[in-house]
């Protein structure tokens, strides 16, 4: 999710510098098919005036719409805001002053305007509310800026398992959104590791002005074999038959683990992966019913056969 927020940000800067820039030409700056560089303009006409009046013609802005590219840090900021201070303002040429003043006005537009921008953003990605909760505060909006700013957050969280509430303080690294829910991944400073939290579970999000570094973590890295977003201890691999009236569908699946697919004469399709949670794969399989068959491991087949057996009974009351 974060990935794409700053990629837009990136098809900003690239339309504006380049009015009339074309979709594969934006694809090829973003590293990204075409088709992604289409969602996103979906996304970003929500919240600019681009337009693409007809083929061949490229997309640009309409009206006066512009970001101030200048991308100051806040330490950037600080520095340049004390500069009238440490320096002797006599012996500075003419004009000093008025460009000072030119280049904070134009800080303070780029800071708004990407605050909007993300707040257009985060108010266009709906989520649900917990059925425990009549009301769910969407705390996407500062956990974006967090992130972005690579600022540690002050957070109430709720474990619901332990049934427990907690104050913590989290470096907020990516967001991932799984299973029509949306994860927070970070460093928690309470725990002192990289933990997963759930967004809906969160019932306070401050920004602070404390800055953090993700150093050398690396996201799929820390995800490889997880196939959604809960994390196990120890590797399966699963094949699986899907048949012919699914086969497609699977291919479009977006995931983190990389399986192997062989097709089949008959249409089906051969599916083998390494997951470190099987809880999590024999869900996702379950929603295919007798689409999906696991042909191994053969403990869990007997496992499911048994599940079958007790739903069967219950059933038949």
């Amino acid at each position: 999710m974060i990935d794409k927020v700053i990629r837009i940000f990136n098809i900003i800067n690239a339309i504006q510098a380049n009015p009339g820039i074309s979709a594969a030409e934006l694809a090829l700056k973003c590293d990204v098919n075409i088709r992604t560089i289409y969602r996103d303009i979906d996304i970003l006409t929500l919240i600019a005036p681009v337009t693409n009046e007809g083929r061949g013609t490229g997309y640009r802005f309409m009206g006066k719409f512009f970001l101030y590219p200048l991308n100051f840090t806040e330490q950037e900021a600080l520095v340049f805001s004390l500069l009238p201070s440490v320096l002797d303002l006599d012996k500075l040429p003419p004009g000093f002053e008025t460009a000072y003043d030119k280049v904070m006005t134009t800080h303070r537009k780029e800071k708004s305007q990407q605050n909007n921008i993300i707040g257009d953003i985060a108010s266009i990605i709906q989520m649900g509310s917990p059925a425990y909760r009549k009301e769910s505060p969407n705390f996407l909006q500062p956990i974006i800026q967090a992130i972005l700013g690579q600022k540690t957050i002050d957070t109430v969280y709720h474990t619901q398992y332990r049934n427990e509430t907690t104050e913590r303080q989290i470096d907020p690294y990516y967001l991932v959104p799984r299973d029509q829910r949306f994860y927070l991944i970070g460093y928690c400073h309470l725990k002192q590791e990289i933990r997963t939290f759930r967004i809906s579970r969160f019932l306070k999000v401050n920004l602070t002005s404390l800055s953090f570094d993700k150093g050398d973590f690396n996201i799929k890295k820390h995800l490889k074999n997880t196939w959604s977003i809960e994390q196990g201890d120890k590797n399966i691999t699963f094949k699986v038959r899907f048949n012919a009236e699914v086969a497609r569908y699977i291919k479009e699946e977006e995931l983190f683990v990389h399986p192997r697919m062989k097709d089949q004469k008959d249409g089906s399709m051969i599916f083998e992966v390494i997951v470190n949670n099987e809880k999590e794969f024999i869900r996702w399989i379950l929603q295919y019913g007798p689409a999906a068959e696991i042909l191994e491991p053969k403990s869990v087949r007997e496992s499911l056969k048994s599940q079958m057996a007790e739903w069967l009974a219950m059933y038949a009351r």
